[in-house]
């Protein structure tokens, strides 16, 4: 008997082949409700989500039959993994399919912060001419603190390694992963060298708002920022305390702390508004690791993973 996947997002059209050579009867229903979603999830023995799908105790005790939950991309914040492993359901993801796209687009945003690329770009547009304001600064002559040393840290790592600056690396979770090109260190040594901060970590109750403007007022010099990882980490009210101050001199961000603008209480309009002013902040939606490349990418490593968990091929 063939096994039933059920694909709950919008997902690049060749997963559907693969699952099927894989043998799987596929079910693509990317705009379905979670009403929907709890009423048929029963039968199927996969789930396949994006960033849409909340998976919760509800969703996992509707599905009798699942055996594993594949996401689509590198975030587990909205899926209830311990409950899933209690069940003894398989939890499945996909860094390794959007860590160069990631990581590229770090790259770019880093590099227009440091040599304001974007305002200059406004200015010129508007007839302004202003070469001495817009001096940038070298890459090569900083030292660059990553916290996180997962895929994506890593893919960032390797493409820092062209522009020989130094890099520093604290990950709470790993350790031994030091080399020539890159140091292990503690979070103290961090925050004493650092001119640049790059988080590459999951949101988890332990992250969540842990990049707080104690935490970057720790370091001994002023940084300029980098989040490409979640929104929720950083606070966007301490971080707009944190540039008033000129603690964080510059920041480029791919996400934020509330990313669905209808959501956004009066209150979190003005903090956003105030934001949003500023020519030190770089901000792009949440696509840093979604390429054409990588969107196809994805599908790919997660059809291998799921052909490695029941050993086909």
């Amino acid at each position: 008997m063939r096994k039933g996947c059920l694909i709950a997002d919008e997902m690049h059209e060749s997963i559907l082949e693969l699952l099927d050579e894989l043998g799987f009867v596929v079910n693509y229903q990317p705009k379905i409700s979670r009403q929907e979603l709890l009423e048929v999830i029963g039968p199927y023995h996969g789930l396949i989500i994006r960033s849409k799908t909340l998976v919760d105790k509800e969703v996992v005790d509707a599905a009798a039959n699942l055996e594993f939950v594949a996401r689509a991309g590198a975030g587990l914040d909205l899926i209830d993994v311990p409950y899933l492993e209690s069940k003894g359901i398989e939890m499945l993801n996909a860094p390794e399919g959007n860590r160069d796209a990631l990581a590229e687009h770090a790259m770019g945003l880093l590099l227009s912060l440091l040599n304001n690329i974007v305002s200059a770009d406004e200015e010129v547009r508007n007839w302004k001419w202003q070469r001495e304001a817009n001096r940038g600064v070298e890459l090569s002559d900083k030292t660059v603190g990553i916290i996180g040393f997962g895929n994506m840290g890593q893919a960032f790592v390797q493409r820092l390694r062209a522009f020989d600056c130094r890099v520093l690396v604290y990950d709470k979770y790993k350790k031994g992963f030091g080399t020539k090109n890159v140091e292990e260190v503690t979070l103290e040594k961090l925050f004493d060298k650092a001119d640049i901060l790059s988080l590459h970590i999951p949101l988890t109750e332990k992250t969540r708002s842990w990049i707080n403007k104690d935490f970057v007022n720790s370091f001994s010099k002023n940084i300029f920022l980098l989040n490409t990882a979640r929104g929720e980490v950083l606070p966007t009210a301490d971080l707009l305390e944190l540039l008033d101050s000129g603690k964080v001199i510059g920041a480029a961000l791919d996400v934020l702390e509330i990313e669905k603008f209808d959501e956004l209480s009066m209150d979190d309009k003005e903090l956003f508004d105030n934001l949003f002013s500023r020519k030190n902040v770089i901000l792009s939606p949440h696509v840093g690791g979604w390429t054409f490349a990588s969107y196809k990418r994805i599908s790919e490593v997660l059809v291998g993973k799921i052909s490695n968990l029941y050993r086909i091929g």
